[in-house]
């Protein structure tokens, strides 16, 4: 028997037990409750799903200076990190696609990002691969 069926007849044994009803009305009174039970929880379900599918925030103003917004639960972060995903269910590529971000976006906060690249450019490491003499074996 369905959630809404056994939920009705609760409601119309507690009324039975405390009034004199006809077989008819018993009838008519689980008919139109359990299909107002089904109804009512079926308009919930399409609300949760409604909310479950809009972002925390504009995914476009997320990524900010100095924090980056989850767009499933709405704290900030400097980095979110895969492990927070987790939490959600989500991979870092999931959460990209769900969310429109592009494959090789970041998900770290613009200044965060600048200093990494920055980094990156002062320790030069294109050059000093570059610059690493080829061993030769001798045997």
């Amino acid at each position: 028997m369905e959630d809404h069926v056994k939920g009705a007849l609760e409601i119309v044994k507690a009324q039975a037990s405390v009034r004199n009803m006809t077989e008819e009305e018993i009838n008519s009174m689980i008919k139109s409750l359990s299909e107002g039970i089904k109804k009512a929880s079926q308009e919930v379900t399409e609300v949760q799903a409604e909310q479950e599918q809009q972002p925390a925030a504009d995914p476009r103003k997320a990524i900010k200076e100095k924090s980056i917004t989850c767009l499933e639960c709405g704290k900030s972060f400097k980095v979110i990190t895969k492990k927070h995903l987790e939490k959600h269910g989500l991979t870092p590529e999931e959460y990209k696609a769900k969310w429109g971000y592009r494959k090789n976006q970041s998900l770290v906060s613009k200044y965060l990002a600048r200093e990494r690249k920055k980094k990156m450019q002062e320790m030069e490491l294109w050059k000093k691969r570059e610059m690493k003499p080829q061993r030769k074996i001798v045997g």
